[in-house]
């Protein structure tokens, strides 16, 4: 019988994952049955939301199992089929990554044309990342036309589609926190930030206030911690703040400080909302319809961070977590 290789969860990582947390497992090809497809998975996707679901924890995703394969987003060819709506040859989005083949029923699959945009876009800037980005920006945090944006981990997958849906929807001021010289540079010289620091290259707190001497209406939050401590302090009255991640606690043993200054959010009237991408599947083909455009004219830019090989998914993985991608973190299968 053929084989696939499958990523599986070996154990529970305490603090930042190694890789000891994974383990290459090889299984027989599943065949399909009535209504069911096989796909050979041909790029898949590792997210900052992962880690959260490696911890035996009740949340708003159920834990991966220990001694499972992992699950994620990837885009895949069909093989195989027994069902008339999905042929042998189709490109089909799928939650079923980490793995080289899997067998899913039809209706789990989603056909896209890899002929408009390549396979990696449906997994990132027309993808999950893409609707997070829209959805947090226009309706978690109301962005409004003359708003003052802050967006943190904007090198990011959703922190650069952020910051550049800002620009395209007049706002009057976009700025960017990143881990690099290279991510800033990128972010003002390529996506059109009107600024962008190092956060570290000193105390949040006083490079956004440079960056931003009349305040900030609007944070976009993919970081946690000292950064959404600046930005409270940072915050006008009435401002608002999208809690999409906090990607700077997610391996910590011990509570986090900051922010300390949550009393801010009396005085200045803000409001911090968490963000979810599965609460906004209404706004999926508005998003497509608009964004669509803006990266078939190159007026919305991105870049993908390709690692080659599911056996170096967990070393992309272990990267995402660190900061090593620029836009989209990628595994070719």
């Amino acid at each position: 019988m053929p084989t696939s290789l499958e990523i599986h969860l070996a154990s529970r990582p305490h603090g930042a994952p190694t890789a000891e947390t994974f383990a290459l497992v090889e299984t027989e090809v599943p065949q399909p049955g009535p209504g069911q497809v096989l796909v050979r998975n041909q790029v898949m996707s590792v997210d900052p939301y992962m880690r959260g679901r490696m911890n035996d924890a009740k949340s708003y995703s159920e834990p991966f199992k220990v001694g499972a394969v992992l699950e994620g987003a990837a885009v895949g060819e069909v093989v195989a089929s027994e069902d008339d709506s999905i042929k042998v040859g189709d490109s089909v989005l799928t939650f079923a990554g980490w793995r080289e083949y899997a067998v899913l029923d039809a209706k789990a699959v989603v056909k896209v044309d890899t002929s408009i945009a390549p396979a990696g876009a449906y997994l990132g800037v027309l993808g999950m990342p893409g609707l997070t980005a829209y959805a947090g920006l226009l309706r978690s945090a109301e962005f409004k036309e003359g708003d003052t944006v802050f967006v943190s981990g904007a090198a990011g997958a959703v922190g650069s589609l952020v910051g550049q849906l800002a620009k395209l929807k007049g706002a009057k001021r976009v700025i960017g926190s990143a881990g690099s010289a290279e991510k800033v540079k990128w972010l003002t010289e390529e996506l059109g930030f009107d600024a962008a620091f190092n956060y570290k290259d000193g105390p949040v707190t006083k490079q956004l206030a440079e960056a931003a001497p009349d305040g900030i209406d609007v944070y976009f939050d993919n970081v946690g911690g000292e950064h959404l401590e600046a930005a409270l302090n940072s915050l006008t009255v009435h401002g608002r703040v999208a809690v999409c991640g906090m990607i700077s606690i997610y391996n910590n043993t011990a509570p986090e400080p900051a922010p300390r200054n949550l009393v801010q959010v009396i005085g200045k009237r803000l409001t911090l909302r968490g963000l979810l991408v599965t609460d906004h599947q209404d706004l999926q083909g508005q998003f497509l319809a608009e964004v669509g455009p803006f990266v078939r004219d190159g007026k919305v830019k991105y870049q993908e961070t390709v690692v080659e090989g599911l056996r170096n998914a967990p070393e992309a993985f272990i990267g995402l977590l660190t900061g090593a991608n620029t836009g989209k973190m990628l595994v070719t299968i």
